[in-house]
């Protein structure tokens, strides 16, 4: 009986991760693959080709859209952290009916799905004089980022004990010095967790960057890769080379954060 119970449990597992290791590696087949090569997708080259990352460098400026996506991803992560840690501080510490009230709105807001309400949110970015400026979109992904945010923060400050708090009030700390000095350390593992779900979310981001950044020499990767797919043609080696390059940075990052990444997720979550 033991066996069975674990051999359903590891086939599932391993189904899982086959399921997603598969479209990567068509991804890796089909980004070393020559575009005159007409084989089955499934089936690795015997050679490596290199000129569809070349041609994708090229043709997609993707010097400058890499630029781009540094540049709103770093500064939206930046803001999204100390906006949502600091957000998240109060709404942990004192449980008032008002800061039960305010959470409660965060939170119901991760259900809003943000293509619903794409049309007035265009027109707003055009009243503002947003559209294609960097802050513009950078406040988009700030404002839909933010609810998991704080959510995860919340959660996790909760079970930082309050005694520290005390302690370093009566050594005549203030609450701003009591938040950088004391508590803002301690959250290192949710702080990884967010930098990977919202840095991900904003570096792979297509539904936004396809709106606000409609100038070619702001556009993202992903929307800079969307130009190889037209009416009449496409380029599945060019796109496949493209994406397998833009997701180097992210993939990065996660490996750089994994050992905090589970742990300030399970912690946010449990007690948020």
């Amino acid at each position: 009986m033991t066996k069975n119970k674990r051999f359903w449990p590891t086939l599932l597992s391993l189904v899982i991760c086959l399921l997603h290791i598969l479209p990567f590696y068509v991804l890796v087949t089909t980004a070393f693959k020559e575009v005159a090569d007409l084989s089955s997708k499934w089936m690795f080259p015997g050679y490596f080709y290199f000129g569809n990352f070349l041609d994708a460098w090229k043709e997609a400026h993707l010097a400058s859209a890499f630029r781009s996506n540094l540049i709103v991803t770093v500064c939206s992560i930046v803001l999204i952290v100390a906006i949502g840690s600091i957000a998240a501080y109060p709404l942990a510490r004192r449980q008032t009916g008002w800061n039960k009230f305010i959470y409660a709105v965060f939170v119901s807001a991760l259900i809003v799905p943000p293509l619903t309400i794409l049309v007035p949110l265009y027109k707003f970015m055009v009243d503002i004089g947003g559209m294609n400026q960097y802050w513009g979109i950078i406040l988009l992904f700030i404002t839909f980022n933010l609810p998991m945010t704080i959510f995860l923060y919340t959660g996790f400050i909760s079970t930082i004990p309050r005694d520290l708090d005390e302690a370093a009030m009566i050594d005549g700390a203030g609450r701003f010095q009591l938040f950088f000095t004391v508590i803002l350390p301690l959250l290192k593992p949710v702080t990884a967790t967010v930098v990977i779900l919202s840095g991900v979310a904003v570096w792979n981001d297509y539904q936004f960057s396809v709106f606000f950044l409609q100038k070619p020499e702001l556009r993202t990767i992903t929307v800079a890769l969307s130009a190889f797919f037209g009416q009449y043609t496409s380029n599945v080696g060019w796109v496949a080379a493209g994406s397998f390059m833009g997701a180097i940075p992210m993939t990065l990052v996660y490996l750089f954060l994994q050992r905090y990444f589970v742990n300030g997720l399970a912690s946010g979550a449990i007690k948020g």
